[in-house]
Order: C-alpha cells, then structure tokens, then sequence
C-alpha cells in the first residue's frame, strides 16, 4: 500500500481487525466508524499470519488429549466455584461493604448459556478496581464503561487462581 494511501479513509476497504487501530479496537462499539491503524497496516483484514498459526497444531493435540467433553465439564465446575464466591463478597451486598462498593454478575448464571468468561459491573470505581486486579499479577480484562471480565480457563488456570480473584476483586487482603 503506497504511503499516500494509508491515511486516506475514504478509500474503500476491508476493514478488519487487524487493520483497526489498537487504541480504539476493544471500543468498536463505541465508534462511529473504524478508525484504520497507520500506513499498511491498517489494511489488514481479520485473517491472522500464517506464523502465528504455527502453534495451533500443537493446542489441537493438547485439546484431543484432554478432550472437549471433559475441559467442559471442568468449566462449568470452575463458573460456578467462582460464581459461588461472587455472591459471597461483601461487595456484592450479602456482607458490609469494605474496600469496593457493589459488583453485579452479569453473566447467564445458566451454565448451558455461557461460557467460561465471567462479565462483573464493577458499580465503584471499576477503573480502579481493574488496576489493582492487574497490581496483584490477576489476568482479566476491562470494557467500557465498567465491565471488568475474567475467564477461568479449564486447561490451564486452578481453582486457587479463581479463589485469588474473588478475593482481589472485593479489595480484601
């Protein structure tokens, strides 16, 4: 893509994931319209590198050994482990308030209908919130305006990793 091309928008193009720049790319929501990453780069569509597919191979096998039906199965248990201590924070209004205020859980409590991602309104201070998770060493991730999300994954987090979280989340020591 020649240069006096990469900043022009008006030009027709596939805009894809890859090609959207970074700072706006978990707010496509939340923009008009897609804001491309500079020069060639935003050309890009949402087909990853053939490199970055060269692992996947090996994540197969690791799923065909420890099978769907199983790592399900082990998710599920993992939701509701952490969903159990969720409603027990004292942010979530069972028990007096301490460091953070309210939190919401507003992920289907239905195991049939969700996955392993947990979406929790943080109703104080999310932002906040979201950086002292990230302090801690605690991997989640944050949308706006005040979605702080966190994924107990079966194949490779523990339930100390769940139970870690809940009490980070609610500010305890």
């Amino acid at each position: 893509v020649h240069e006096r091309h990469g900043q022009n928008t008006d030009l027709v193009r596939f805009a894809g994931w890859w090609g959207n720049d970074p700072d706006t790319r978990f707010k496509m929501h939340l923009q008009p319209e897609f804001i491309p990453r500079v020069g060639a780069d935003g050309w890009q569509i949402s087909n990853p590198p053939i490199l970055a597919m060269a692992p996947v191979k090996a994540s197969i096998d690791i799923f065909d050994e420890a099978t769907i039906p199983a790592l399900r199965a082990k998710s599920e248990r993992m939701a509701a482990y952490l969903r159990f201590l969720l409603n027990r924070l004292p942010s979530c209004g069972l028990h007096p308030a301490r460091t953070f205020d309210r939190i919401e859980v507003i992920t289907p409590d239905v195991p049939s209908d969700r996955g392993c991602q947990c979406s929790i309104l943080s109703h104080d201070r999310p932002k906040e919130r979201f950086k002292a998770l990230q302090a801690e060493g605690v991997v989640c991730d944050f949308r706006e305006p005040n979605v702080i999300r966190a994924a107990p994954v079966p194949l490779y987090n523990t339930y100390h990793d769940i139970w870690v979280f809940a009490n980070e989340l609610s500010g305890r020591p």
